[in-house]
């Protein structure tokens, strides 16, 4: 994970400082819901949904996803996770009167590590990418395909004197590093950063509503061109755990 962690931050750097490049930047709003449900002591479901704005915090839609999960535990800290994931991207700049679907295929083994005052998340997923071509602005036959590696990395700490309580605050860092690659990839194998800075309210132990910053920091396929995105990120998680309903009716 060290290796990882020092070819991913090298390629940012190197990518950041050394290319020449142009940046649009953008003003969105990202609107998150994350479930995680166990089922039983090693199967549980995944789900999280988004709707992303376009620009000016509150103008058009950008893009909006569904992700769905199947998850088997390894232990209460560690799991697998394979699903498929939905996207639609609304009419844009190089789409202006049609949204462009994608189906993504992913794969992930996620871990926690929690201390009395500290919880620290990471995930390393896999995706397959399947955007539906384009040809003069409207949808065509055909799809366009690579893999996608996303790790990210989440630091948790309490605000107050109640750790992760109900009714407490916490503040959360969270990375996460996109990495393209196959063969239709050829300038951008760095794809995209995203950092966040958010507090987050303990509606209960175990759901919370986030509030905080989000940066993303994009390499277009030309190579040559960035976007930056700066958006308000507004999420709520949420933990079921249907375990202690099984055992209450046995």
């Amino acid at each position: 994970m060290k290796k990882l962690l020092c070819i991913a931050v090298a390629t940012l750097f190197a990518t950041t400082f050394f290319a020449q490049k142009q940046v649009q930047h953008d003003a969105q709003t990202w609107f998150g819901y994350m479930n995680q449900t166990r089922l039983t002591d090693k199967w549980g479901l995944w789900l999280d949904l988004h709707l992303r704005t376009k620009e000016d915090f509150v103008n058009d839609f950008s893009a909006g996803i569904i992700r769905l999960g199947l998850t088997y535990y390894l232990n209460d800290d560690a799991k697998l996770t394979a699903g498929y994931c939905f996207v639609n991207f609304f009419p844009a700049d190089a789409h202006p009167d049609v949204s462009q679907p994608e189906h993504r295929p992913w794969q992930q083994i996620q871990w926690h590590t929690k201390y009395p005052k500290l919880r620290v998340m990471q995930y390393l997923r896999l995706e397959e990418r399947y955007r539906r071509k384009l040809l003069n602005g409207e949808l065509t036959d055909g799809h366009s395909f690579n893999y996608r590696l996303r790790y990210n990395f989440m630091l948790m700490f309490p605000l107050g004197k109640k750790p992760f309580q109900p009714k407490s605050l916490s503040f959360l860092f969270n990375d996460e590093l996109h990495i393209n690659f196959g063969e239709e990839i050829v300038f951008n194998t760095f794809d995209q950063n995203r950092f966040v800075a958010s507090f987050n309210y303990h509606l209960t132990a175990h759901d919370n509503l986030q509030l905080g910053y989000l940066n993303v920091y994009q390499q277009l396929a030309s190579g040559s061109k960035y976007r930056s995105i700066h958006a308000v990120r507004l999420f709520y998680a949420h933990a079921l755990d249907w375990r202690k309903k099984d055992a209450a009716k046995q």
